[in-house]
C-alpha cells in the first residue's frame, strides 16, 4: 500500500510514489551556473575546543549529499528515521575531515582517516589528547580514535555500533576508553512483515483525551513495533582504549545513558513496552535506573507510563519525576523535576514544580532543593554552596532565575532575573560554563569565587551586539567586560581566563568571512586579537551586495525590522527592481516586544542551502525577515487576529521598500518556509499586494492538525471560527494570482504532511488558479539533496521571472 511505502522506502519506490503532476519532468533541472558553483562549495568546517582550550578541532563538512544518499533506504519508526543498513540516523549531517589545530604554539595537524570517510561525530578526550570519532561505513557504524599530536589513528571497533538514538559514544571521565551502545551479539536477521494480513489493526479509547500533535513517522501496526524492537534495542559496552570490551546489562531499548561525573554510575533510560500509534519513541514508557560500572542496577528511580494524554499546552508536562539528570558539580547525584499540578497548567497550584536531590549511593529519601511557581527550565550548577535555577511559564511570556545554596536544601532562593522572556533588549544572558569534573559542565567562577559570567546576543535598537558580562553573585550587579563593536559582529565561543581577560571570538562583518580570535584584552589593538582561523568567503559573486537592516511601523503602531538585500551594483536611480520577500510570523504577548530590532547589519551574509539570496544574481531585491509578529495582549489570542495583523504586516514593508524607491509596487512575489508558507498561502488569499507567490512544506488546512499547532493551545472545536479564518485552504477561491508549492515528499515536522501541499493545489487546479506543485522525492522538511536544492531554486527563480519581473501587466 503506498503509504507503506514512504516508511521503508529507496529512490525508485518513491519516485514511483510521485502524484500526476501537470508539466512534471523526469530529471532534475539546474539553476544558473553561478548558483550551481556556490551549491558545491561545502560550508565553513564545525569547530570544537577540548577541555583546557589548548587546541581545536575543525570538522570539515562533507557538502549538499547527492540525491542517491538521500534516497537510500529508510526505516521511519515510533518518530525517529534510521538507515537499516548501517543502523544509525538517516538525515543526520556528516564530515569529510578532521584537523586538530593548537591555539597558540604548534603546528596544524590532519587527522589520518579512511578515503572519502563519512565521519558522524567527534568528540575530545578529558585530557584533550585523544579525538574519537564515529564513521559511517557500508554495513554499519564503527569507532576510531586519533591521537591529537600526530593525528594517527586506529580502530577502536567495527562497524557493529547502534546509531539509532543517536550517537552511540562518550568519553569514560578516566579517558580510559568510551561507553557505547552497540548491537547485540544476539541480534538475527529483521523481521519480515507477513504477506497475507493476519487481522485487523485495531486502536482503541477509554474516554480520556489525548490532545496529540500530528506527529509524522508513528508506529503503525505489530510489524512496526517488531522492527523497532530489532534495529533500537542496543547493548552498552564499556570499549577500552587497551584491553577486550565489557559489556553491561541486558540488552534493552536504551534511549539515554548518562555516566556520573565521578564515572562510578550510569543513569539509564530503558524505553519498554506498551508502546504507541500516537505518540514518538521520547514518550514511550520508561524505566530510569541508576546502574554501578558491572551493569548491576543500583536505584531504580522511575518507571514513567505511557504520555498520551499531556495536556495540549507549551506549560503542560508528564506527572511523575522528569528531566532526571545528574548534579554537574558532585561525584553522584541526582537531580529532577516533578510536578505538583499533575503536569496540567489548567488547574490550579501555588508550585508548579519540585526538584528533589538524592546522593549516592541512591538509599535515602531525596530532599527538597526548591519549589518553584513556574515550571523548571533546568539547573546550572557551580559548587556546593550555589547553583543557579532557571524557570518559566510560557501562557504568560514570564521567565525567573534563581541562586540558591544547594548544601541547604529547600532554605529561601535569591531571585537574581525577572523578565519576560520576550523581551530581547532585557536579556542578561546565559551563565559562562566551564568543563568540571569528568568533563561536566559547572559554571565558570573569578578565581575569587566572587563572580560568574554571562554571555548574550545583545539586543538592542542598533541590532544585536554580543557580549560579556561580570556579575557580582552577592548583588547581582553586572559589569560589561567585552561587547562586539560597528562595524563587526562579534560573538564569544569560548573563556581562556575571565580574570585575565582573554577569550576565543567569532568576529565577522558584511565584507568578512567569519573567523576565530584570540582577544586578550590587556593588550592595545591590534595586538589584542590574534586571528586563528582563515577561512575564505565561499560566494564571492555577493561581495557587492549591498545589506541595510530597516524599521518601519505598521498601521497600528507596532514597530517593525527587515534586512534589505540589493544587488551587486545596482543603482536606484536605474529605477525600482522587482522583489521578493521571504519571512516567517511569530506570536507575541506584548507590543513593545514585537516592536524590537532582531539581527545586525553586519553579519557575514552568504546563501547556502535553499535560501531566498541567490535570487539577487537573477537581479531581484530581496527583503528578508520582514518581521510578521502576531500580537495579543492581555485576555486576548495572537491569533485571533492573524489575518489582519499578517496583511498589515505585509503592506508595511511593501509601503516601506516603495518608498525607499527600490521596489516596483507592482512587482513584489512573497514565499516562506514551513508557517512561512501558511503565511504566504494567507498572504495571497486575504490581500491583492503582491504578485505571486512560493510555498514550501507549509500546511493549509487546520483541521488536518487539530490539536494545535506553533504556540496555538486551543484546540480546533474550544476555537474553531479562529482554525478556519487562519486556514488559507479555506480561502483557495480567493488566491488569485500564481502560487508555487514545493513539498518534501517525506516531510517529517510535526503537522506538515506532504498531503498538505497536495490537497491544495488540487483545490487551486479546480478552481482555475495559476498553481505549480513540486514534490520532492526522499525530502523531509527541510530539503538536503544537491539535486532537490538545485531543483528548488530553479523553480523559485523562473516562477518569479515568469510572474513577478516581468513588467507588463500578467494576463488574466
Amino acid at each position: 500500500m503506498p503509504h507503506r511505502l514512504a516508511r521503508y522506502s529507496g529512490a525508485i519506490l518513491l519516485i514511483l510514489a510521485l502524484p500526476p503532476v501537470a508539466g512534471a519532468q523526469d530529471k532534475y533541472q539546474d539553476p544558473s551556473p553561478a548558483v550551481a558553483r556556490i551549491l558545491g562549495v561545502p560550508g565553513a568546517p564545525l569547530v570544537t575546543f577540548n577541555a583546557d582550550r589548548s587546541k581545536f578541532l575543525m570538522l570539515e563538512r562533507a557538502g549538499l549529499p547527492p540525491i542517491a544518499e538521500v534516497a537510500a533506504p529508510e526505516l521511519r519508526l515510533a518518530g525517529v528515521r534510521i538507515n537499516p543498513m548501517t543502523n544509525a540516523l538517516s538525515r543526520a549531517p556528516n564530515y569529510s575531515a578532521l584537523i586538530v589545530q593548537p591555539i597558540g604554539v604548534g603546528e596544524t595537524r590532519r587527522i589520518v582517516v579512511p578515503w572519502k570517510a563519512k565521519i558522524s561525530s567527534a568528540i575530545w578526550s578529558p585530557d584533550g589528547r585523544l579525538v574519537a570519532y564515529t564513521q559511517i561505513q557500508d554495513g554499519g557504524l564503527s569507532l576510531w580514535v586519533a591521537d591529537a599530536a600526530s593525528g594517527e589513528t586506529r580502530s577502536l571497533a567495527g562497524p557493529v555500533l547502534n546509531g539509532a538514538f543517536g550517537n552511540p559514544c562518550q568519553w569514560l571521565p578516566s579517558g580510559t576508553g568510551l561507553l557505547c551502545t552497540r548491537i547485540p551479539a544476539s541480534r538475527t536477521v529483521p523481521p519480515v512483515a507477513p504477506s497475507v494480513p493476519t487481522g485487523p489493526v485495531i486502536q482503541e479509547s477509554e474516554g480520556r483525551s489525548a490532545p496529540n500533535p500530528t506527529y509524522e513517522d508513528l508506529l503503525e501496526n505489530p510489524h512496526d513495533e517488531l522492527l523497532f524492537e530489532h534495529f533500537f534495542t542496543d547493548q552498552l559496552v564499556i570499549i577500552p582504549l587497551a584491553g577486550p570490551d565489557r559489556p553491561l546489562g541486558s540488552p534493552g531499548l536504551h534511549r539515554d545513558v548518562q555516566i556520573s561525573p565521578d564515572g562510578k554510575y550510569l543513569l539509564v533510560q530503558t524505553l519498554h513496552r506498551p508502546f504507541s500509534y500516537l505518540v514518538p519513541a521520547g514518550r514511550f514508557p520508561t524505566l530510569t535506573e541508576v546502574w554501578d560500572m558491572t551493569g548491576q542496577v543500583v536505584k531504580a528511580v522511575s518507571d514513567r507510563v505511557l504520555q498520551e494524554n499531556i495536556p495540549r499546552s507549551a506549560d503542560a508536562v508528564p506527572a511523575g519525576p522528569r528531566d532526571i539528570t545528574w548534579r554537574t558539580d558532585m561525584p553522584a547525584s541526582l537531580m529532577w523535576a516533578e510536578a505538583q499540578d499533575g503536569g496540567d497548567p489548567a488547574l490550579p497550584a501555588k508550585i508548579r514544580d519540585r526538584l528533589f536531590l538524592l546522593d549516592a549511593p541512591f538509599a535515602g529519601k531525596p530532599v527538597v532543593l526548591a519549589d518553584l511557581e513556574y515550571r523548571s527550565e533546568g539547573v546550572e550548577w557551580g559548587r556546593a554552596d550555589l547553583a543557579v535555577i532557571n524557570e518559566s511559564w510560557n501562557r504568560t511570556r514570564r521567565s525567573r532565575t534563581w541562586i540558591v545554596n544547594p548544601s541547604r536544601p529547600g532554605a529561601a532562593a535569591r531571585l537574581l532575573f525577572d523578565r519576560s522572556s520576550e523581551d530581547r533588549y532585557a536579556d542578561p544572558g546565559r551563565f559562562v560554563t566551564r568543563p568540571g569534573m569528568g568533563n561536566a559542565p559547572v559554571l565558570l567562577f573569578s578565581k575569587d569565587g566572587k563572580f560568574g559570567f554571562l554571555t548574550g546576543d545583545g539586543a538592542s535598537v542598533d541590532g544585536d551586539r554580543p557580549f560579556v558580562d561580570r556579575i557580582d553573585l552577592a548583588t547581582g550587579k553586572t559589569l560589561r567586560i567585552l561587547q562586539s563593536e560597528a562595524p563587526y559582529y562579534e560573538e564569544t565561543v569560548a573563556v581562556l581566563d575571565p580574570d585575565l581577560g582573554r577569550f576565543i571570538t567569532r568576529r565577522e562583518s558584511a565584507a568578512e568571512a567569519p573567523n576565530y580570535f584570540i582577544r586578550d584584552l590587556r593588550k592595545k589593538a591590534p595586538q589584542q586579537r590574534v586571528q586563528i582561523t582563515h577561512f575564505q568567503d565561499p560566494a564571492p559573486e555577493f561581495a557587492g551586495v549591498a545589506k541595510q537592516q530597516i524599521t518601519y511601523k505598521r498601521a497600528d503602531g507596532v514597530q517593525l525590522s527587515a534586512t534589505l538585500y540589493l544587488p551587486a551594483g545596482y543603482d536606484k536611480s536605474k529605477g525600482p527592481l522587482p522583489f521578493f520577500f521571504w519571512a516567517y510570523p511569530q506570536e507575541f504577548r506584548s507590543a513593545k516586544a514585537a516592536s524590537q530590532m532582531t539581527g545586525s547589519p553586519y553579519r557575514f551574509s552568504r546563501p547556502s542551502g535553499a535560501s531566498p539570496l541567490f535570487l539577487l544574481l537573477d537581479g531581484y531585491g530581496v527583503l528578508d525577515n520582514p518581521t510578521m509578529p502576531i500580537v495579543g495582549e492581555g485576555d486576548k489570542e495572537p491569533n485571533d487576529t492573524y489575518v489582519d495583523q499578517l496583511v498589515a504586516s505585509a503592506q508595511a514593508a511593501v509601503d516601506k521598500v516603495v518608498s525607499m524607491g527600490v521596489a516596483d509596487p507592482k512587482r513584489i512575489g512573497v514565499g516562506g518556509h514551513s508557517y512561512g508558507a501558511f503565511m504566504t498561502a494567507n498572504l495571497l488569499a486575504h490581500s491583492n499586494i503582491f504578485r505571486a507567490g512560493i510555498a514550501r512544506s507549509g500546511a493549509y488546512n487546520r483541521s488536518l492538525t487539530p490539536f494545535g499547532f506553533q504556540n496555538e493551545d486551543r484546540n480546533y472545536w474550544e476555537a474553531q471560527e479562529v482554525y478556519n479564518r487562519m486556514a488559507p485552504f479555506n480561502y483557495a477561491d480567493k488566491i488569485k494570482v500564481p502560487l508555487l508549492i514545493i513539498h518534501g515528499m517525506a516531510d517529517d515536522n510535526t503537522g506538515t504532511f506532504p498531503i498538505q501541499s497536495e490537497r491544495l493545489y488540487a483545490a487551486l487546479k479546480g478552481l482555475g488558479a495559476k498553481v505549480r506543485l513540486v514534490m520532492l522525492p526522499a525530502e523531509a522538511h527541510g530539503y538536503r539533496a544537491r539535486e532537490s536544492v538545485g531543483q528548488t531554486l530553479f523553480e523559485m527563480a523562473s516562477w518569479l521571472n515568469r510572474y513577478v519581473k516581468p513588467t507588463q501587466p500578467m494576463t488574466p
